[in-house]
């Protein structure tokens, strides 16, 4: 029994002729769900028109919007990773690391480089989230203290973009190392009186916020970026109590460390 029947078979079209809407011509946001076409969320620097929510983007988004006319020379760029420990889990670290290159086009998850921002000498190094979620290798440690002696070298500031889920572990002691080494070299660029701009973005946690990206001169957070150490869900779990509304935002971080700022 046909419970449907199209009586004027001429509108029908053939599956061969129908035509797909091809992906990414839009964008919605997540937090409050407002849908613009991906030119327009870009050209508004990924950020939502509608409600201020600040995309995930990468270095090439980030390295596009500080430079001056999108010009830079990018620093140790074919570094990359080696599988010191063998690691192997549901996958071997180095199947891992080679699956993640050919998917992003990028060799970890640092990015470094060098140019001018308003008319200014700079060096920038900024994390990739989507390689393995930004987690900071042993490569990552050595680009960004490299970026960091570049600065010193050339007498110029540098600035620092984090984001990153933490150590990555299938690197052990070696990811743990970089937490002292760039550090290290912080207070290097500290003695030569040069300054260290730390932009804080959605997320900074881990060994990243235990080291580098906090000890900026200027610290900067995108609003409503998720800033700590342990997450929300293992900090509710360790202490058996429910959280304050908005803990580990940027907002949270900065009316809890400088409420005599904070309006």
């Amino acid at each position: 029994m046909v419970w449907f029947k199209r009586k004027d078979k001429k509108v029908i079209t053939e599956t061969k002729d129908k035509k797909e809407i091809p992906e990414g011509l839009w964008y919605k946001c997540p937090k409050c769900k407002v849908v613009v076409s991906t030119d327009e969320h870009q050209n508004n620097i990924w950020v939502c028109h509608n409600c201020n929510h600040h995309e995930r983007i990468n270095s090439v988004e980030y390295f596009s919007i500080l430079f001056d006319e999108q010009k830079f020379t990018e620093l140790d760029a074919n570094m990359t990773s080696s599988d010191p420990l063998n690691f192997e889990d549901t996958k071997k670290y180095s199947d891992r690391l080679n699956a993640t290159i050919d998917k992003t086009g990028i060799k970890d998850a640092v990015t470094t480089a060098y140019g001018k921002m308003n008319g200014i000498d700079i060096t920038i190094a900024c994390m990739n989230f989507n390689f393995i979620g930004g987690s900071m290798g042993s490569v990552v440690g050595e680009k960004i203290a490299r970026a960091i002696s570049h600065s010193i070298d050339n007498k110029i500031p540098f600035m620092m973009i984090s984001k990153s889920g933490g150590a990555r572990m299938m690197e052990s002691a070696f990811s743990l190392m970089q937490m002292a080494k760039t550090s290290a070299r912080l207070s290097q660029l500290s003695e030569n009186g040069l300054p260290y701009i730390s932009l804080l973005t959605d997320p900074t946690t881990g060994g990243i916020t235990a080291s580098f990206a906090m000890l900026g001169d200027i610290n900067i957070a995108e609003p409503g970026a998720l800033i700590g150490f342990a997450g929300p869900r293992v900090v509710k779990e360790t202490i058996g109590k429910d959280l304050p509304e908005g803990f580990q935002t940027s907002e949270f971080v900065f009316r809890t460390w400088f409420p005599r700022f904070y309006c």
